[in-house]
C-alpha cells in the first residue's frame, strides 16, 4: 500500500516507546526488534477486517483466519502474548483525524473490500432477530446454546479432560490436578445443598452428566436437562455404563418445561450466562416453584466485578462464543434472588478458581493440537485457545468474577430450618 504503509497506520494507535513491535506483509515496521512482543500482520485481508470493524471483532477475524499472528503466540494457548499486551495498553492514543483520513484513504484506493468472515462465525445479533430467534425465547436460547454446544463430543474431551466438566473448579493449591479439583467441585456443590440418598436433584444445564454421574453414586435421584442434543447423547450414554439409569437421567428439555416438582435441591452451574438479565426474575420464581419448603438452590455464574459497566458480550463473543450472553454484577443477582422469596445463606466468589481451571483447558487443548485441528479445523480450535487464555486472563485481572450463591426456599419454620454454621467442608 504504497503512499502510507501498515506500520504508519498502526503508529496512528500507539505511543512512541510502546512495548510491541509490529510487522507488516508490505515490508514496513514500527516499535523496537527486541519489544516482548511482535504482532505479524501477513496480508491485506487484516487490514480490511480491521478497517470494516475496529476493535475485537476485526482482530479476532484476523487473528482466527491465520492474517495476524506472532512469534510468541501458541495458538492453543495464547495467554502470554495477551499477558504481554496488557503492557501496551498505556500506550494507546486516539489517531489524529488528519492522519486517520489518509489512512482510510489509503486502504480505499486499493478498492473497497468487505472481507467474508471466518465460516465459523455466527449470525450478528440483528439478523438472529430478522430469523425470529428473539433474545431468551425458548426458540432463540435453544438455537444459541445449540452453536456453542452442539460442536464435537470429542474436541471438548480433549481440553476438558475425563470429567467433561464445563465449569469452574475448586482448588487446594495450583498444583493440584484438574480431575481433583473438578472432583471437588462437585461435591462442594452437593455438600452445600446438604443432599443425601434418596433425596431429589435438578441439574439446570447439566453439560455431558458429570454431576448426574456423582450425585447418582450418592444415591441421590437426580435429573439433568440441557438443550444441546450432543450432551444428551453423550450424558446418557455415560449414565448406562455406569450402571445408574434408576437413579440419573438427562433430558433434551428447557428448563422451564420441566413437569416436576417438589426438588430437594436444585443446581445451576454455568448456565446462567445464557438467561438474560431481563429474565432473571422469572428464572427464579420458576426455580423457587419447583422446590419443595426448605429445599435448596445453588447458583453458579460468571459476574461482572460491577454493576456499572455493559452487562452484554461483545461483538467478538456474542457471534462466536455465547450469543446473547449477559453477565450481572454480584449484588444485582443477590438482590434479585432475595426479591424471589430465597434467603441467600451463603456467597463465595471463585474467580481464582477459574482462571487456575482455563489455564488447565488452555494446556490440554496445546497438548492435543494437532488432533484438535484434525478434528475441527484450524479456525475454530484456534477460537477455543483464544477465548479460554482471554477468559483466564480477565478473571486474574478482576475484570470477571464466578459466584457461588447457596439459597433456600423458607419454609416457615422459622430461624432454625439449617444448621447455625456451615455443614460443608470449607476447601
Amino acid at each position: 500500500m504504497a503512499g502510507m504503509s501498515v506500520a504508519d497506520m498502526a503508529g496512528l494507535f500507539l505511543r512512541p516507546g510502546a512495548p510491541i513491535r509490529i510487522e507488516a506483509f508490505d515490508g514496513s515496521s514500527w516499535g523496537e526488534s527486541d519489544a516482548p512482543v511482535t504482532l505479524r500482520v501477513r496480508n491485506s485481508r487484516a487490514v480490511y477486517y480491521m478497517v470494516q470493524h475496529p476493535g475485537e471483532l476485526g482482530l479476532a477475524r484476523a487473528y482466527l483466519q491465520g492474517d495476524v499472528d506472532s512469534p510468541q503466540l501458541v495458538p492453543g494457548d495464547p495467554y502470554e502474548v495477551f499477558r504481554r499486551l496488557t503492557a501496551v495498553k498505556p500506550y494507546m492514543r486516539r489517531p489524529d483525524p488528519r492522519g486517520l483520513a489518509r489512512a482510510l484513504a489509503m486502504v480505499a484506493s486499493h478498492g473497497i473490500r468487505l472481507p467474508k468472515p471466518p465460516s465459523i462465525e455466527g449470525p450478528s445479533r440483528l439478523r438472529r432477530i430478522s430469523e425470529g430467534l428473539l433474545p431468551h425465547t425458548k426458540a432463540g436460547d435453544a438455537a444459541t446454546v445449540s452453536y456453542h454446544y452442539d460442536q464435537s463430543n470429542e474436541f471438548y474431551a480433549m481440553f476438558l479432560g475425563p470429567s467433561m466438566t464445563y465449569t469452574c473448579a475448586l482448588f487446594d493449591s495450583p498444583q493440584e490436578s484438574l480431575e481433583d479439583a473438578q472432583s471437588a467441585k462437585l461435591n462442594l456443590v452437593l455438600d452445600k445443598l446438604g443432599l443425601e440418598a434418596g433425596d431429589r436433584l435438578l441439574d439446570i444445564g447439566c453439560g455431558w452428566g458429570s454431576m448426574e454421574i456423582l450425585a447418582a453414586k450418592r444415591g441421590i435421584h437426580v435429573l439433568g436437562v440441557t438443550l444441546a442434543e450432543e450432551q444428551v447423547s453423550w450424558g446418557q450414554d455415560w449414565i448406562r455404563r455406569e450402571g445408574l439409569d434408576d437413579l440419573a437421567e438427562i433430558r433434551l428439555m428447557d428448563y422451564r418445561d420441566v413437569p416436576e416438582g417438589g426438588f430437594d435441591g436444585i443446581c445451576s452451574l454455568g448456565m446462567m450466562e445464557h438467561v438474560g438479565i431481563r429474565h432473571y426474575p422469572k428464572y427464579f420464581r420458576e426455580i423457587f416453584a419447583k422446590l419443595k419448603p426448605g429445599g435448596m438452590l445453588l447458583n453458579h455464574q460468571i459476574t461482572r466485578t460491577n454493576s456499572y459497566v455493559g452487562k452484554s458480550a461483545g461483538p467478538f463473543i456474542d457471534r462466536y462464543i455465547f450469543p446473547d450472553g449477559q453477565l450481572a454484577s454480584p449484588g444485582e443477582i443477590e438482590t434479585r434472588i432475595q426479591n424471589t422469596g430465597f434467603e441467600v445463606i451463603h456467597e463465595e466468589n471463585l474467580r481464582q478458581h477459574y482462571a487456575l481451571t482455563l489455564h488447565h483447558w488452555n494446556a490440554n487443548l496445546q497438548s492435543h493440537w494437532e488432533e484438535a485441528v484434525r478434528l475441527v479445523g484450524e479456525p475454530k480450535a484456534r477460537l477455543w485457545g483464544l477465548y479460554m487464555a482471554g477468559s483466564a486472563l480477565n478473571f486474574e485481572l478482576n475484570t470477571i468474577q464466578i459466584h457461588q450463591y447457596l439459597c433456600i426456599r423458607p419454609d416457615g419454620r422459622g430461624t432454625d430450618s439449617y444448621p447455625l454454621r456451615p455443614w460443608w467442608h470449607s476447601r
